[in-house]
């Protein structure tokens, strides 16, 4: 049974910090590119930060690029998103995506809700 639980999601200030976690089961973890993905109220959802399978490759949206940060654990079976000098318009559900392109697979998590507020 395939799973992506996000966790680490909760309020924090402007310019605080959150580290979200994803942790993967039920697939071959270590074949999957994994992103990061946010939505907020009333907008489409957009992509955050991406890593590959082996975590060589990153790339992240203009809004959080020296903010954010995407990482993996392929022995955790776990991605992480730290993310700094938080912003309220970094509010929104953020959401879990694993793809594996060669096969046409794809998962997603039900989300971590986080608000950035004073």
């Amino acid at each position: 049974q395939v799973q992506l639980v996000e966790s680490g999601g909760g309020l924090e200030q402007p310019r605080g910090s959150l580290r979200l976690s994803c942790a993967a089961s039920g697939f071959t973890f270590s074949n999957y590119a994994m992103t990061w993905y946010r939505q907020a109220p009333g907008k489409e959802r957009v992509l955050v930060a991406f890593i590959d399978s082996s975590g060589g490759i990153t790339n992240y949206a203009d809004s959080v690029k020296g903010r954010f940060t995407i990482s993996r654990d392929n022995a955790k079976k776990t991605i992480y998103l730290q993310m700094n000098s938080l912003k309220p318009e970094d509010t929104a559900v953020y959401y879990c995506h694993a793809a594996r392109w060669s096969i046409s697979s794809e998962y997603w998590g039900m989300g971590t809700q986080v608000t950035v507020s004073s």
